[in-house]
């Protein structure tokens, strides 16, 4: 359990279809209780230090360049982590904005296993819109994979411990 595994994407995909970058990763819990706005607030809303100093150096760079920024915090209803929750439903959460170099998209899933697991997963579509969107994902997709995976180990990590102690 918390084993975190790199899934396939087909592209396209439906809630990017002119997605040309995606990537997924997921870990299966010893649950069937967990919901996907929950999960998602979760995953998005608690990053490691590391990760928030990261994302404040990312910032200030894109922001020479007219790029929107981003955040990682609990932003109410219609936001989780900074980004505008786009639709959910009982098994996902899309997230995303568009932007000049990019447009992407963050799904988080909940899907069962059984009566008593369910797999959590992140994937991550991006649309790059020019040169300068892909020498972007370059450079931040070893970040990117770092930090997707520190989540759901961490997630993952919490989960049990709660289970275990309930």
């Amino acid at each position: 359990m918390g084993l975190v595994v790199e899934q396939r994407v087909t592209l396209p995909h439906r809630d990017l279809p002119g997605a040309d970058w995606a990537d997924s990763y997921s870990v299966r819990l010893d649950r069937n209780d967990l919901v996907p706005m929950e999960v998602a607030s979760e995953l998005m809303g608690r990053a490691p230090r590391w990760v928030a100093a990261l994302l404040k150096i990312r910032n200030v760079i894109v922001g020479f360049f007219g790029l929107k920024s981003a955040e990682l915090e609990l932003t109410g209803q219609d936001r989780i982590g900074g980004f505008p929750v786009l639709t959910h439903d009982d098994r996902h959460v899309l997230l995303g904005f568009n932007d000049k170099h990019l447009d992407f998209r963050i799904i988080v899933a909940v899907e069962p296993e059984g009566a008593r697991h369910q797999h959590v997963s992140l994937t991550t579509l991006v649309k790059r819109h020019n040169l300068f969107g892909r020498i972007y994902i370059l450079f931040v997709t070893p970040f990117h994979r770092l930090i997707v995976k520190t989540f759901l180990k961490r997630f993952a990590a919490s989960r049990s411990v709660s289970r275990l102690s309930a």
